[in-house]
């Protein structure tokens, strides 16, 4: 009986009232923080920065109020300029918003270097492909020593220069073959 009457007491519906607009005025309080705290409604165009090196990259970004990320060199792409962008993350046309990272993968300055791998008394055929398949390129003239082993790997040379197994070249660097001529 004693509940019955405190449910229809005009304290119990003070009360009621009382924290239904406390509630109420905390979630607007709320909306309004998250508003200004999140820049709600802020929209920035992310430019494209492709081929742009990264001094350019930075002053564009400080004038957008967007900050960037190096977080990768990608393999080298003649295409693009030396520490120039290759690809960036949001992509060029997406919509953020201010202080976002941009993450970016720029082009190194050269081709990474790669070891000869071990070629001596090896065929021809063999050589070749494991030369291209760590990235080189063979030449089209080898050089024919006296040797008993025909088409035998019996040497290296870059530029004109004998070279070694575990040397290190760029990447794509014209290899020559030296040979066995089966005559030996």
């Amino acid at each position: 009986m004693d509940l019955v009457k405190f449910l229809f007491s005009k304290t119990f519906w003070k009360q009621i009232v009382i924290a239904i607009i406390g509630i109420g005025l905390l979630v607007f309080i709320l909306f309004q923080w998250l508003q200004i705290t999140t820049h709600h409604n802020q929209k920035i165009e992310v430019p494209d920065l492709s081929k742009q090196p990264i001094s350019e990259v930075s002053a564009i970004l400080q004038e957008m109020d967007l900050r960037y990320v190096v977080i990768d060199s990608a393999s080298y792409n003649p295409d693009y300029p030396k520490k120039s962008v290759i690809r960036q993350n949001p992509e060029p046309g997406d919509i953020v918003k201010e202080n976002r990272k941009i993450y970016l993968t720029l082009n190194p300055s050269g081709y990474r270097s790669v070891s000869i791998p071990d070629f001596f008394g090896k065929t021809k055929r063999n050589v070749e492909s494991t030369l291209r398949a760590v990235g080189f390129k063979i030449g089209n003239k080898p050089t024919y020593i006296p040797d008993r082993g025909k088409n035998v790997v019996r040497g290296l040379k870059y530029k004109g220069e004998k070279i070694e197994k575990g040397d290190k070249l760029p990447k794509k660097s014209v290899i020559n073959l030296v040979l066995g001529d089966g005559n030996g």
